[in-house]
């Protein structure tokens, strides 16, 4: 269903990515990502299509992410890229078309933008009442939900000041809602997310499971261990340092649902380029709850030398490579970077016995060729990981030569 409803869509941007040179032609200069009259023509000959039809499939293109407005240009989003190929990507962009229903069917223009705010502020009760309700609901139903909702809305902004205070006066929000509900639900059925008629709503199957996905990223973020959700990432991911794996995923779950995705991923890399290691790792690890959305952010990273290991890593993973078998998308180089940079979150983090089983995981086959790997790769922590693994490796003539090998990369000898 999500496919066919941004089918249009789809096309139209796919035609934008083929035609035009992507960021360059093509949208307006009102830095909204809109068409210039020339292209909106072009396309709607080409597509067979009207030019009003164009415009419209275009702003649900942009609502939806196949479309990605950057100043006064436009270019294809991550989820046209991927259309083919990911249903998820699908699913994400209707979504997304779904949280913004308000802007796909424009309000009545004679109404206050109070009053609309408030209808808005509103409708997810409404929309939890279909989802629960499972089948058609009375509009007259609903008003009365939305009268009570909004009613509520106002008494949660009233503030009592302190002083004498003018008679109150009438404001204009206090008109009728039943004008603006029937927009909320003709906007709502624009967008695939309900039906309407005969005096009825009826959430669509689509409706109901975006309502149900919804109120289940509220369940996760308020289960969330006290404290973390309402940390930066660099808080969140030390909160989680000692957690298990399973628990851990929760938690930046809860993190991610509190957030708009763009602002967290963001948040994440930020976290991820500082000196502490762990949260590198950790930060890294938040990014796979992501998943697709955090490709193009990743994806550009990638020539960061302290984050190239990690990112290549999930890149590997993204695109279906089994996480045992990720690590052959690294140079031998960019392999021993990373074993110097887990090295140094398990020497900062861990216990001694840790850091002697890393050895295990290193690429080269035997302990010489490993160190002279690591000295060559440098890494800046490479001192501090080689002295930390000396002083804990049980074996004296093994202990010995790390100790040589991290002189030697101290003193810059042989």
């Amino acid at each position: 269903m999500a496919r066919s409803g941004l089918a249009s869509a789809a096309r139209v941007a796919h035609w934008a990515d083929t035609a035009l040179r992507p960021g360059r032609d093509g949208a307006g200069p009102d830095g909204k990502g809109t068409l210039s009259d020339s292209t909106a023509e072009l396309a709607a000959g080409d597509l067979s299509l009207t030019v009003a039809q164009v415009r419209a499939d275009w702003d649900t293109a942009r609502l939806a992410g196949l479309v990605e407005v950057h100043g006064d240009s436009a270019r294809p989003g991550w989820r046209l890229r991927a259309w083919d190929r990911d249903d998820s990507a699908v699913l994400r962009g209707w979504v997304a078309l779904f949280d913004a229903w308000s802007l796909a069917h424009p309000e009545p223009a004679d109404h206050e933008p109070a009053a609309v705010a408030e209808v808005v502020s509103a409708m997810p009760q409404v929309l939890s009442f279909l989802q629960l309700s499972a089948g058609p609901v009375p509009v007259e139903q609903l008003l009365d939900l939305l009268e009570q909702r909004v009613t509520e809305l106002r008494t949660e902004r009233c503030e009592i000041p302190y002083g004498p205070q003018p008679e109150p006066t009438p404001v204009a929000t206090d008109a009728p809602l039943d004008p603006l509900l029937d927009w909320a639900l003709h906007a709502l059925a624009a967008v695939g997310a309900l039906t309407c008629g005969d005096g009825q709503a009826t959430l669509t199957p689509l409706g109901s499971w975006a309502v149900w996905v919804k109120l289940e990223q509220i369940c996760v973020a308020a289960q969330s261990p006290a404290g973390n959700i309402e940390q930066a990432a660099e808080g969140m991911l030390r909160g989680c340092a000692q957690l298990r794996p399973k628990a851990a995923r929760d938690e930046y779950r809860a993190w991610l649902a509190a957030r708009p995705v763009g602002s967290a991923v963001t948040e994440l890399l930020d976290a991820a380029r500082g000196e502490d290691a762990l949260l590198r790792g950790l930060a890294f690890e938040a990014l796979r709850v992501v998943g697709a959305p955090a490709e193009p952010d990743v994806r550009s990273v990638a020539d960061e030398p302290t984050l190239r290991p990690y990112a290549l890593l999930w890149l590997a993973e993204h695109d279906g490579v089994d996480p045992e078998d990720a690590h052959e998308a690294l140079t031998r180089e960019e392999a021993t970077w990373l074993w110097v940079d887990t090295a140094a979150a398990v020497a900062d983090h861990g216990e001694a016995p840790l850091l002697v089983r890393h050895l295990e995981s290193a690429v080269q086959p035997t302990v010489p060729m490993l160190l002279d790997e690591v000295r060559a790769v440098g890494h800046p922590r490479t001192v501090q990981v080689l002295v930390a693994l000396a002083a804990a490796h049980p074996d004296p003539a093994l202990a010995k030569a790390v100790r040589r090998a991290a002189f030697q990369v101290h003193t810059g000898g042989n």
